[in-house]
């Protein structure tokens, strides 16, 4: 008896169920909803990102985990998902971006590097044998001008002015829709992604877990040192406490 319902559809990456969907392209994104979270913000003269690397153990060394990737002197890359996945894609990007170089002296489009990349997950949605990238992507970056687009399992992308990626996606894109503006100064883009990660970690934030990377149009791309992140972390626990105060100082209803 040949299977019903779903599960007849489920098994190949190039079958679409009656309804229109791939299956094993929703479970992609299923992986990437389990992922850590992973924001982007565009702020006056650049963009930055920003992850909560989520170690769970004292055992792991901080810095063994990657969740943001340098590509070149003018893009970086924030994942979720399957890290191993995305490994495969940051190296392509970080070919195709030297390529550029070489064959046109000048550094790649920051909106052809991502097409590129997304040309790549979607031909892993089309042939069997093979199945889908279980990563999403935010490739921020610098031209002209900063740009951030976010990436998903299917090839597709968008592009933004702030984002967020993983398992904390939807809280902290209704954060930024409220407090987002654009031109925003460089220390305002850092305290929000902050307060974004902040919101959706199960733990209080800890420098060691949280990365930060700031590509700006003149000085390119920057890690940010200790140093600065454990000054953010401090005034988000300052916010805290003057939200705090503010809320006994009100009179009961």
């Amino acid at each position: 008896m040949y299977p019903t319902g779903p599960a007849a559809y489920d098994r190949a990456i190039t079958v679409f169920s009656p309804d229109g969907r791939l299956f094993q392209v929703e479970y992609a994104r299923e992986a990437v909803k389990r992922g850590t979270t992973a924001c982007g913000i565009i702020y006056d003269r650049g963009v930055l990102l920003a992850v909560d690397k989520n170690i769970t153990s004292s055992l792991i060394v901080p810095r063994s985990i990657e969740k943001i990737f340098q590509i070149d002197e003018h893009v970086g890359i924030a994942t979720s998902g399957l890290v191993a996945d995305a490994r495969r894609l940051i190296e392509d990007a970080r070919i195709r971006a030297q390529r550029n170089r070489v064959a046109y002296n000048e550094p790649i489009s920051v909106h052809a590097l991502t097409r590129d990349i997304c040309d790549i997950k979607q031909a892993y949605t089309q042939y069997g044998g093979a199945r889908p990238f279980g990563t999403a992507l935010l490739i921020a970056g610098v031209n002209d001008q900063p740009y951030l687009f976010e990436t998903d399992p299917s090839g597709a992308f968008t592009e933004c002015t702030a984002a967020a990626i993983g398992t904390g996606k939807t809280d902290v894109e209704k954060m930024f829709e409220k407090r987002y503006k654009r031109g925003m100064s460089r220390d305002d883009a850092i305290d929000l992604v902050v307060d974004g990660l902040n919101l959706v970690s199960e733990k209080k934030l800890k420098v060691e877990q949280v990365q930060i990377i700031t590509i700006d149009i003149k000085d390119k791309y920057q890690e940010m040192s200790k140093e600065e992140v454990a000054k953010a972390l401090s005034r988000l626990e300052d916010r805290g406490e003057e939200e705090k105060g503010g809320s006994n100082n009100n009179p009961a209803n």
